[in-house]
């Protein structure tokens, strides 16, 4: 990401629950018919990929105080953001006040010139945070009300603590929000466990730096996630914890019945892999080469090479790919199992013996063939040999 750039991005904000002093916003509703009036996008400000809120409060048309708020890289190409709010006076048409940056503990100082130009305001000005020092020329500035202010901000984790069953939601994809100052902690007692943190949740994003909470996604074997959710429930300065949308494509899942596919209470992994395998070699004409199994996901990798047809006097071969993964239909004492299978990842490769011709993939060239080609009609084959109920996506129930 860049530093501190041209343009300002409108941000969704939620009022963050930290108790910091600067933190604090404003009392939404002010005496004597007060008017809260929002900017969340001026052109210009900080010079850079900063998120600006500027909330003022006027008596008609009179600003009687203002906060500008400002989220931004902490680095020139650095994904870390850094944040200060700064209360500023207001003296005619001139905003300026000073403060410290909440992360870097920068010294912060805010200059403003604001005119009204018709249903539109003009920003001018200076901006320093430590020695770096932003000409702010902006023009065509629209505000908001309070209301429209709320409903842009209004945010969705995803985040469901106990869902019906499988069917909106992935069973190994867990998210947990968990407030920013606990997320090392917690982070750090995930070191060493059987599960993958994805990596862009990580990211304290300006959305997470305003709200005091981020929420940090991980892929966990779903056999295990019930009781990761419970410990993560009960991890210090956890929020929530839940099931999230992850890998399941409910067009490419089937669901049957579990108890043949389970010894005394466990997957049988060797059987079910076996059973897709012997599928997926009838419908993609193809001989297995492997079948892996993630400990940590809980994820099927097989492997399949055939003769590939695209120079047959060339006698290239292809080698294919494809992941699949069991989980129960419910997080609870589930008597089914839903199964999903990845599209086919396909690679040709000249691998005859002696000399071999060196092949690479044009990008630009685009994948022609649909995935229901490619694959060719597997997630019909596996419903039928495991006798599996497909998703009605109209009616929105198994048939």
């Amino acid at each position: 990401m860049r530093a501190l750039g041209l343009c300002l991005i409108s941000l969704m904000i939620v009022l963050p629950a930290t108790p910091r002093a600067q933190d604090r916003p404003l009392p939404r509703t002010t005496p004597g018919g007060a008017e809260v009036r929002y900017f969340t996008s001026i052109d210009g400000l900080m010079e850079g990929n900063a998120d600006v809120i500027l909330k003022e409060t006027r008596h008609g048309k009179t600003v009687t105080s203002a906060v500008l708020d400002v989220c931004y890289p902490a680095e020139k190409g650095s994904d870390r953001k850094d944040r200060f709010v700064a209360n500023l006076a207001v003296n005619g048409s001139t905003l300026s006040g000073s403060t410290q940056s909440i992360g870097d503990k920068l010294p912060v100082t805010v200059k403003l010139t604001r005119k009204p130009t018709g249903d539109t305001f003009e920003f001018d000005g200076r901006i320093s945070v430590g020695e770096r020092v932003t000409e702010v020329t902006s023009t065509d500035n629209s505000d908001l009300s309070e209301a429209e202010f709320n409903d842009v901000r209004t945010t969705d984790d995803g985040i469901i603590a106990s869902p019906r069953d499988f069917t909106e939601v992935s069973p190994e994809a867990i998210a947990v929000k968990v407030k920013t100052d606990a997320a090392i902690d917690l982070l750090k007692g995930l070191r060493g466990q059987n599960l993958r943190v994805l990596l862009n949740s990580l990211e304290v994003t300006c959305e997470a730096l305003r709200a005091g909470a981020q929420v940090i996604d991980i892929n966990i074997d779903p056999e295990r996630a019930p009781a990761l959710v419970a410990r993560m429930k009960a991890t210090p300065g956890v929020i929530a914890a839940g099931w999230s949308a992850g890998m399941f494509d409910m067009e490419r899942t089937i669901r049957f019945p579990a108890a043949e596919w389970r010894d005394k209470g466990k997957l049988n992994r060797d059987k079910l892999a076996a059973a897709i395998s012997g599928v997926l070699e009838k419908s993609l004409d193809a001989k297995p080469v492997s079948a892996k199994w993630s400990d940590d996901t809980g994820k099927l990798t097989l492997t399949f090479k055939r003769p590939s047809t695209l120079a047959p006097t060339l006698g290239l071969t292809d080698t294919i790919e494809v992941t699949a993964l069991p989980g129960p239909d419910k997080p609870e004492g589930s008597d089914h199992i839903m199964l999903w299978v990845g599209a086919p990842s396909t690679t040709t490769a000249d691998e005859s013996e002696g000399p071999r011709l060196g092949l690479a993939d044009d990008l630009s060239a685009g994948d022609g063939e649909s995935i229901e080609a490619n694959d060719r009609g597997a997630v019909d084959a596996l419903a039928k040999q495991f006798k599996a109920q497909r998703w009605d996506v109209d009616a929105s129930a198994w048939k």
